[in-house]
């Protein structure tokens, strides 16, 4: 008997595996294809659960009632996706063996399905069985001429449906509007996000740290979540408040309808205004930022927010650096310096405990098999090397 519920279906496919194979030594391509289905797993984190891995495949999904904030998700999956390409090039750079599966992993690609809507959950033996119309349209899907309109290898294809539970449509104003036809489903209406610029995005980035005999004030809270939730959290104003202390909060200067370097929390602090402009965003790692010095904003300092996952939570640290400019302010540093920790502390620890009141009271409990052991893993990889040899096979 299934259980209906509403949320999220992603479908995470590894592109080009089929002609990999009609290259490849059979046995070291099942090794490959183990390799990155094991990546792809240990990227799908709660509130997303795996239903099942089908060949070289990836499902999964998340209910409507504790999910992420629109771009925390895109962020999610985008992230995925640079962690499959450094797996694809770090097997190339190591690789020694001489074999066409070894020299032919660089053509390996990824593409991801998303949907929203109603569907049902079996629980079969060891995995969620998904059944219902919104999982056939998701899979249907799956076949599709996007490559051959768009030129597109890697992409997101969204639906309909989860942009408009998303919330991000100046981000949709970025992709490629696409329609597919199927026979008893008509037209179908999708959006489509390359992800090979956002691997050399990535790949271009310069990496802004702060030196560590810079940092003056370091102060820590371990919060019992993963560093997927605490970032969406850090994402929304009305808990960032909590987190330095302000009464009310804005976003400015947003890209292409997202938070990312250049953006601005406008914060205020009762009628006091104290801009923090982001330099450096890494999902789920860090951000830093420029802000002035509250008691004296003609001098500016930098910030940092590190989170690091400890034992299935999270350690969140914030750092910040003396103040640059006038001496005056500088001399207003020095007299609170030893409070500035003190204050930093309280405010982390506020977050903390809204943070984990809030999801707490939002989780849902999934009664699932989500957990995906190496077992499977290669028997997945083993089914899909059958079927990708044996075309007869359904």
């Amino acid at each position: 008997m299934s259980k209906t519920v509403e949320g999220y279906l992603l479908i995470a496919d590894i592109t080009g595996y089929t002609w990999y194979l009609s290259e490849s030594e059979l046995e070291h391509a099942q090794d490959t294809l183990t390799e990155l289905l094991e990546l792809l797993v240990g990227q799908t984190r709660p509130p997303l659960v795996i239903s099942r891995l089908a060949g070289d495949a990836v499902i999964s999904y998340g209910l409507h009632e504790n999910f992420f904030q629109g771009q925390t998700f895109v962020e999610i999956i985008e992230e995925t996706y640079l962690a499959f390409r450094k797996a694809i090039e770090l097997m190339v750079m190591n690789n020694t063996c001489r074999c066409n599966a070894c020299a032919n992993v660089s053509k390996l690609d990824l593409k991801f399905f998303l949907h929203y809507g109603q569907f049902g959950i079996q629980h079969i033996a060891d995995h969620d069985e998904l059944v219902g119309s919104e999982v056939n349209l998701l899979h249907r899907l799956l076949k599709n001429d996007v490559t051959e309109k768009t030129g597109f290898g890697a992409y997101v294809l969204y639906t309909e449906s989860v942009i408009g539970q998303l919330n991000v449509a100046d981000f949709v104003e970025t992709m490629t509007p696409h329609t597919e036809s199927y026979e008893h489903l008509g037209r179908v209406k999708v959006w489509i996000q390359d992800l090979w610029p956002v691997w050399e995005r990535r790949r271009q980035e310069t990496v802004i740290e702060i030196p560590e005999n810079e940092i003056d004030a370091k102060v820590s809270v371990d919060i019992q979540m993963p560093p997927e939730r605490v970032w969406d959290y850090m994402l929304q104003p009305e808990f960032r408040n909590a987190l330095i202390g302000s009464t009310r909060m804005t976003i400015a200067n947003r890209s292409q309808g997202r938070v990312a370097p250049g953006s601005v929390y406008q914060c205020y602090h009762g009628d006091k205004l104290v801009p923090q402009t982001i330099l450096a965003w890494e999902p789920f790692k860090r951000i830093v930022i420029k802000q002035p010095f509250p008691m004296a904003q003609s001098n500016t300092m930098l910030g940092e927010y590190r989170m690091e996952a400890m034992n299935g939570g999270t350690r969140l640290t914030a750092s910040s650096t003396k103040p640059s400019g006038p001496l005056s302010g500088r001399l207003v540093y020095t007299l609170m310096r030893r409070v500035i920790p003190r204050m930093s502390g309280r405010a982390l620890d506020n977050f903390r405990q809204l943070i984990e009141g809030d999801y707490q009271q939002r989780s849902s409990v999934v009664s699932s098999s989500g957990d995906v052991d190496q077992s499977s893993i290669r028997e997945a990889a083993a089914a899909g090397l059958q079927a990708s040899t044996n075309p007869t096979d359904v």
